[in-house]
Protein backbone atom coordinates (compact mmCIF):
# COMPACT_ATOMS: atom_id res chain seq x y z
CA UNK A 1 0.00 0.00 0.00
CA UNK A 2 1.32 3.44 -0.90
CA UNK A 3 0.38 6.59 0.97
CA UNK A 4 0.69 10.14 -0.18
CA UNK A 5 0.69 13.15 2.09
CA UNK A 6 0.38 16.80 1.19
CA UNK A 7 2.10 19.42 3.32
CA UNK A 8 2.34 23.16 2.85
CA UNK A 9 5.80 24.69 2.47
CA UNK A 10 6.71 28.32 2.95
CA UNK A 11 9.72 29.11 0.76
CA UNK A 12 11.64 32.35 0.96
CA UNK A 13 12.06 34.54 -2.11
CA UNK A 14 15.33 32.92 -3.26
CA UNK A 15 13.84 29.48 -2.70
CA UNK A 16 10.75 30.42 -4.72
CA UNK A 17 13.00 31.29 -7.62
CA UNK A 18 14.85 27.99 -7.27
CA UNK A 19 11.57 26.04 -7.16
CA UNK A 20 10.22 27.94 -10.19
CA UNK A 21 13.44 27.10 -12.02
CA UNK A 22 13.01 23.43 -11.08
CA UNK A 23 9.37 23.44 -12.28
CA UNK A 24 10.41 25.00 -15.59
CA UNK A 25 13.33 22.66 -16.16
CA UNK A 26 11.17 19.61 -15.42
CA UNK A 27 8.60 20.86 -17.96
CA UNK A 28 11.26 21.50 -20.61
CA UNK A 29 12.84 18.06 -20.15
CA UNK A 30 9.41 16.38 -20.30
CA UNK A 31 8.54 18.25 -23.50
CA UNK A 32 11.94 17.53 -25.08
CA UNK A 33 11.58 13.83 -24.31
CA UNK A 34 8.06 13.78 -25.74
CA UNK A 35 9.22 15.61 -28.87
CA UNK A 36 12.12 13.17 -29.35
CA UNK A 37 9.85 10.15 -29.04
CA UNK A 38 7.24 11.63 -31.38
CA UNK A 39 9.90 12.52 -33.96
CA UNK A 40 11.33 9.00 -33.78
CA UNK A 41 7.87 7.53 -34.27
CA UNK A 42 7.16 9.82 -37.23
CA UNK A 43 10.47 8.82 -38.82
CA UNK A 44 9.66 5.14 -38.40
CA UNK A 45 12.41 4.55 -35.87
CA UNK A 46 11.95 2.18 -32.92
CA UNK A 47 10.83 3.39 -29.49
CA UNK A 48 13.67 5.28 -27.78
CA UNK A 49 14.83 3.51 -24.63
CA UNK A 50 14.85 5.43 -21.38
CA UNK A 51 18.62 5.49 -20.94
CA UNK A 52 19.16 6.73 -24.50
CA UNK A 53 16.48 9.38 -24.03
CA UNK A 54 18.04 10.50 -20.74
CA UNK A 55 21.44 10.72 -22.38
CA UNK A 56 20.02 12.74 -25.26
CA UNK A 57 17.63 15.06 -23.42
CA UNK A 58 19.50 15.69 -20.16
CA UNK A 59 23.19 14.87 -20.45
CA UNK A 60 23.82 16.09 -23.99
CA UNK A 61 21.52 19.08 -23.56
CA UNK A 62 23.45 20.32 -20.51
CA UNK A 63 26.57 20.55 -22.68
CA UNK A 64 24.94 22.79 -25.28
CA UNK A 65 24.96 26.55 -24.90
CA UNK A 66 21.21 26.96 -25.12
CA UNK A 67 20.40 24.42 -22.38
CA UNK A 68 23.29 24.94 -19.98
CA UNK A 69 20.78 26.25 -17.41
CA UNK A 70 19.57 22.68 -16.86
CA UNK A 71 22.62 22.26 -14.61
CA UNK A 72 21.17 24.76 -12.13
CA UNK A 73 18.57 22.30 -10.82
CA UNK A 74 18.95 18.91 -9.21
CA UNK A 75 19.37 16.04 -11.66
CA UNK A 76 16.82 14.05 -9.65
CA UNK A 77 14.09 16.44 -10.83
CA UNK A 78 15.07 15.99 -14.47
CA UNK A 79 15.32 12.20 -14.32
CA UNK A 80 11.97 11.93 -12.53
CA UNK A 81 10.37 14.08 -15.22
CA UNK A 82 11.50 11.57 -17.86
CA UNK A 83 10.23 8.73 -15.66
CA UNK A 84 6.84 10.44 -15.57
CA UNK A 85 6.90 10.56 -19.37
CA UNK A 86 7.74 6.86 -19.50
CA UNK A 87 4.88 6.06 -17.10
CA UNK A 88 2.47 8.08 -19.25
CA UNK A 89 3.52 6.15 -22.36
CA UNK A 90 3.30 2.84 -20.50
CA UNK A 91 -0.25 3.64 -19.39
CA UNK A 92 -1.24 4.69 -22.91
CA UNK A 93 0.21 1.55 -24.51
CA UNK A 94 -1.49 -0.69 -21.96
CA UNK A 95 -4.81 1.00 -22.83
CA UNK A 96 -4.24 0.51 -26.54
CA UNK A 97 -3.42 -3.18 -26.14
CA UNK A 98 -6.33 -3.76 -23.75
CA UNK A 99 -4.26 -4.80 -20.73
CA UNK A 100 -5.44 -1.86 -18.64
CA UNK A 101 -8.85 -1.76 -17.06
CA UNK A 102 -10.74 1.45 -16.63
CA UNK A 103 -11.23 4.45 -18.86
CA UNK A 104 -9.15 4.93 -21.98
CA UNK A 105 -6.09 7.13 -21.66
CA UNK A 106 -4.85 9.46 -24.38
CA UNK A 107 -1.17 9.66 -25.36
CA UNK A 108 1.00 12.08 -23.37
CA UNK A 109 0.69 15.76 -24.21
CA UNK A 110 3.13 18.63 -23.98
CA UNK A 111 3.18 20.50 -20.68
CA UNK A 112 2.24 24.15 -20.89
CA UNK A 113 4.09 27.03 -19.31
CA UNK A 114 0.79 28.75 -18.58
CA UNK A 115 -0.76 25.85 -16.67
CA UNK A 116 -1.06 26.52 -12.95
CA UNK A 117 -0.35 22.87 -12.05
CA UNK A 118 3.39 22.85 -11.54
CA UNK A 119 4.98 19.91 -9.86
CA UNK A 120 8.22 18.04 -9.43
CA UNK A 121 8.89 14.64 -7.94
CA UNK A 122 11.88 13.81 -5.80
CA UNK A 123 13.37 10.51 -4.77
CA UNK A 124 15.08 9.90 -1.45
CA UNK A 125 18.29 11.32 -2.96
CA UNK A 126 16.65 14.67 -3.65
CA UNK A 127 15.49 15.64 -0.17
CA UNK A 128 15.96 14.93 3.52
CA UNK A 129 14.25 15.88 6.75
CA UNK A 130 16.34 17.92 9.14
CA UNK A 131 16.16 17.70 12.91
CA UNK A 132 14.88 21.28 13.20
CA UNK A 133 11.62 20.37 11.44
CA UNK A 134 12.66 21.72 8.06
CA UNK A 135 12.79 19.97 4.73
CA UNK A 136 16.03 20.17 2.75
CA UNK A 137 15.58 19.97 -1.03
CA UNK A 138 18.69 19.65 -3.20
CA UNK A 139 19.74 22.93 -4.86
CA UNK A 140 16.80 24.74 -3.21
CA UNK A 141 17.72 24.77 0.47
CA UNK A 142 15.88 24.26 3.74
CA UNK A 143 12.16 24.90 3.43
CA UNK A 144 9.82 25.73 6.28
CA UNK A 145 7.03 23.15 6.38
CA UNK A 146 3.64 23.19 8.06
CA UNK A 147 3.42 19.64 9.40
CA UNK A 148 -0.27 18.78 9.68
CA UNK A 149 0.49 15.24 10.86
CA UNK A 150 3.58 13.26 11.74
CA UNK A 151 5.24 11.28 9.01
CA UNK A 152 4.88 7.48 9.32
CA UNK A 153 8.64 6.84 9.15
Amino acid sequence: MQLRYNFRVYPELVQRDALARAFGCARVVFNDGLRARRDAHAAGLPYIKDTDLQRQVITAAKRTGERVWLSEVSSVVLVQSLRDLHAAYRTFFSCVTGRRRGPKVAPPRFKSRRDSRQSIRLTANGFCLRGNGRLYVAKVGELRVRWSRPLPA
